[in-house]
């Protein structure tokens, strides 16, 4: 069995000119994070340590994202300023907190008679009434009574009874 060893020096971390350079092309590009360190020919950890130790690569980076910024607002300015619609409908949203109007007005016209009303609402009511049965002697009360509403009129109400089984409970009460 064989070991390697790998030889590892750390690169020492300056933020030199180029460095500063490649970052902020980078982060002009719009890249963010990891895809900015590795982009800017920095490992991850190495472009987080230069941030923490010297603030000229993050001044760089901010600088790159605000310069990106700027010209992507002065394309879509110009976008917006030479007739296009879409563009400038999406500037009002983004940048200046625009939202259209969605209202829906509705007016109705009618007027309401409260006796009409009582009325209506009278015709609705169905009224119904418990029967006690007399033939049996101490029969509880039974269901109230079935309206019977007629299309000729339809306030007339009739009483009903159940389908009764008298005949059978007379047989069992005489037996």
């Amino acid at each position: 069995m064989t070991l390697f060893t790998i030889l590892h020096e750390p690169r020492p971390l300056k933020a030199t000119e180029a460095r500063l350079t490649a970052i902020y092309d980078a982060a002009r590009l719009g890249l963010k994070g990891d895809a900015l360190a590795l982009a800017a020919g920095l490992m991850p950890v190495e472009y987080r340590r230069l941030c923490q130790f010297d603030p000229a690569a993050e001044m760089a980076a901010m600088k790159g994202k605000a310069d990106n910024e700027a010209e992507m607002a002065a394309v879509l300015r110009e976008a917006a300023l030479a007739g296009d619609a879409k563009v400038a409908l999406e500037v009002l949203k983004h940048q200046h907190a625009w939202v259209a109007k969605q209202q829906i007005s509705v007016d109705v016209e009618q007027r309401i008679s409260i006796i009409g009303a009582l009325e209506m609402a009278q015709q609705r009511v169905v009224e119904g009434e418990y029967v006690r049965d007399a033939e049996l002697p101490g029969a509880p009360d039974v269901a109230p009574a079935i309206p019977d509403l007629r299309a000729d009129n339809p306030v007339e109400r009739v009483r009903r009874r159940r389908p009764s089984q008298l005949p059978a409970l007379r047989e069992q009460h005489v037996a």
